[in-house]
């Protein structure tokens, strides 16, 4: 059967027996603690991988700088590809609506059928011609735009990867 310990009848009694309590305990943990040396080569080896540590940090660091710059830069260029393209689309929007109107202006003053079906048919030839060079305009620009837009992130992907062969 378990041990009855006469309880405190007072405040000041119960701050003794726990200030004794207190005491008891902290000199056990005082014989508990060890006087060893950490060993020269632990200590060495624990310098060294916290000095590899931060070096890879700083490398880690640097490249993520680096991706973030190239993604920038790749940004900047697809919302300047994005204007260059609409301004395209505009010019040649505003390019064939001339066109149609020089056309009906040439229909008006036709004076005969043959006149009107020459004016057409060379009008639509002359189109499929217009059309043709325009989808060419914009095929390139196309191409000029993924190019400027890809161009930073391939850089920088070559970059890393040579920085890791290098590494290796």
């Amino acid at each position: 059967m378990a041990e009855t310990s006469e309880l405190p009848q007072t405040p000041a009694e119960t701050v003794e027996k726990m200030t004794e309590s207190f005491e008891t305990a902290a000199k056990e943990f005082d014989a508990l603690k060890f006087d060893a040396e950490v060993p020269e080569s632990v200590r060495s080896m624990a310098e060294n991988t916290v000095n590899q540590t931060r070096e890879a940090y700083e490398r880690g660091k640097e490249a993520l700088d680096e991706s973030i710059d190239a993604l920038e830069r790749s940004f900047d260029a697809a919302g300047q590809g994005a204007t260059a393209f609409n301004r395209k689309l505009i010019d040649i929007a505003q390019r064939n609506l001339n066109s149609g109107f020089d056309y009906a202006k040439s229909l008006a003053g036709a004076k005969t059928l043959a006149e009107i079906v020459e004016l057409q048919s060379s009008y639509i030839r002359n189109q499929f011609e217009v059309f043709a060079g325009q989808a060419t305009e914009i095929q390139e620009l196309t191409k000029k735009i993924a190019s400027d837009t890809s161009g930073p992130l391939k850089d920088q992907m070559t970059k890393s990867f040579e920085t890791v062969r290098k590494a290796s």
